[in-house]
């Protein structure tokens, strides 16, 4: 089969993991083109990945009919018009998380997507974790029984310098700030595995810790469809940064997830455990401290979707839960 031929838009923090995984890949992927807007990034890149070809055209990429997907890459504000013209050009997309900035723009996104016809993939690449795996597959055999609680604990650190950089924590760039921008990884998990809750309390605050218009710290409790109630800690206040947590208790069982590692007890004796790389979790002063082969999974079921049919891990529809709930908790917070 020909490799997939795709364009990456936006050389910004992300931009690293991709390259590595495209090259990884290169036997059955194609990066044509990488674009910024900005010079100095496409000679960053140019001299740190010179077999990856740098483009300073936007309108030149969608016009090539020889590109397939986009990988879209920039900051959040800007992902629904990159979207609408990638789906105009009938190219697939995968899209780094959020969906966008507000959940309007956001459902706009995926309906765009869906109506052109394109695959729309999110770039939730915790759900590639070996942990994370296999947690989806306890779920799915139901050998923790009925859900009774469904928690999660996001604590990391970034210093004032993180938020220092122009448009950073802010609704106009970003849409939000601890739980858009960190949480949601998380919140995408939990979600995967006990779905969508209702019922939600929360407290929203940003500490003196940072200078920041949005959110840096939130609490919320909730409750689910069968009964089971939860909790959620979202901050990025906890220095030095921890690895974030999962714990699912069941009506069979107990199952906790801290970064890659998972311990699973249940009540006929038996356990599980997974995971436990130590690949880096990125809860820290550096966002993007941890290994590149969850974005190299990711980049393959994408690959496989377009190719083969195969479903996509984490579509738009997974994301726009996310953003629901992220609404939610933001409304009970005011």
């Amino acid at each position: 089969m020909a490799k997939l031929k795709v364009a990456m838009i936006g050389l910004g923090m992300a931009a690293g993991h991709h390259v590595r995984s495209l090259l990884d890949l290169s036997d059955r992927i194609e990066c044509v083109a990488a674009y910024s807007q900005t010079s100095v990034r496409r000679e960053a890149l140019a001299g740190q990945y010179p077999t990856i070809p740098t483009s300073g055209d936007l309108d030149a990429i969608f016009a090539d009919t020889a590109i397939e997907a986009i990988l879209i890459l920039t900051p959040p504000s800007s992902h629904l018009e990159l979207v609408r013209r990638a789906a105009a050009a009938g190219k697939h997309i995968l899209l780094e998380k959020p969906l966008d900035i507000s959940f309007e723009r956001s459902e706009a996104i995926v309906k765009t997507a869906r109506d052109a016809g394109v695959l729309l993939g999110m770039v939730l690449q915790n759900r590639f974790r070996t942990a994370a795996l296999k947690l989806d597959e306890i779920v799915k055999s139901r050998r923790l029984g009925d859900l009774v609680e469904a928690s999660a604990a996001i604590r990391n650190w970034r210093p004032q310098s993180y938020y220092d950089v122009e448009g950073r924590g802010t609704r106009a760039r970003d849409g939000g700030g601890v739980l858009l921008t960190q949480g949601i990884h998380t919140i995408d998990l939990l979600l995967s595995y006990a779905g969508t809750p209702k019922d939600v309390s929360s407290f929203v605050r940003t500490t003196p810790i940072h200078m920041m218009e949005t959110e840096d710290l939130v609490t919320a409790v909730f409750s689910f469809e069968n009964g089971a109630i939860g909790t959620l800690n979202a901050t990025t206040c906890a220095y030095p940064g921890l690895p974030e947590r999962i714990e699912l208790i069941g009506t069979k069982g107990t199952a906790v997830f801290t970064g890659d590692r998972l311990e699973a007890a249940f009540m006929d004796g038996t356990t599980v455990t997974a995971g436990g790389e130590k690949s880096g979790s990125g809860a820290g002063a550096n966002p993007m401290a941890f290994g590149h082969e969850m974005h190299r999974a990711l980049i393959a079921n994408f690959i496989d979707a377009i190719q083969d049919g195969t479903p996509l891990r984490v579509t738009g529809d997974d994301a726009l839960k996310a953003h629901r709930f992220i609404e939610a908790i933001l409304a009970a917070g005011r």
